[in-house]
Order: C-alpha cells, then sequence, then structure tokens
C-alpha cells in the first residue's frame, strides 16, 4: 500500500479489520492483510509519534502566551 497520510492509511487498516472480522476471507489472504495492517499500524504510530513531538515543541511561557520551542532532535 502506498501510505500517503495518515487518513488514508488509517482508513485502509480500518478496512482491513472490518474484512478480517467477517471471518470468510481465505487463510492465503488473511495472513497477507494481517501483514499489511501490522506495516500500516507502524506508520500510523509513527507519524502519530511525530505529531506529539511536534505538539510538544509548543510550550507555555511565564506570561501565559503560547511560544514555539524548538527541541533538539
Amino acid at each position: 500500500m502506498d501510505k500517503k497520510n495518515f487518513e488514508d492509511a488509517l482508513k485502509r487498516l480500518e478496512t482491513i479489520v472490518d474484512d478480517l472480522e467477517q471471518g470468510d476471507v481465505p487463510i492465503e489472504d488473511t495472513i497477507k492483510m494481517f501483514q499489511e495492517g501490522v506495516e500500516i499500524a507502524r506508520f500510523c504510530k509513527e507519524k502519530l509519534k511525530s505529531a506529539e513531538n511536534e505538539i510538544q515543541k509548543i510550550v507555555k511561557n511565564s506570561d501565559g502566551d503560547f511560544q514555539l520551542t524548538i527541541l533538539p532532535e
């Protein structure tokens, strides 16, 4: 799967889960779908971690305003 963005990847993962929950997928296809799902889950986890890191760059200063702080990578 060409994972272009988080939303598309999540939709594909939801489709895989729905198909596997139906229980009528041949075992060979089940294994392939499960493997794809694991790869997509890893991709989504990385995207979420990246977003979390970006959000953590925003900190409250002493005036109560928000400022952008660049954290070392």
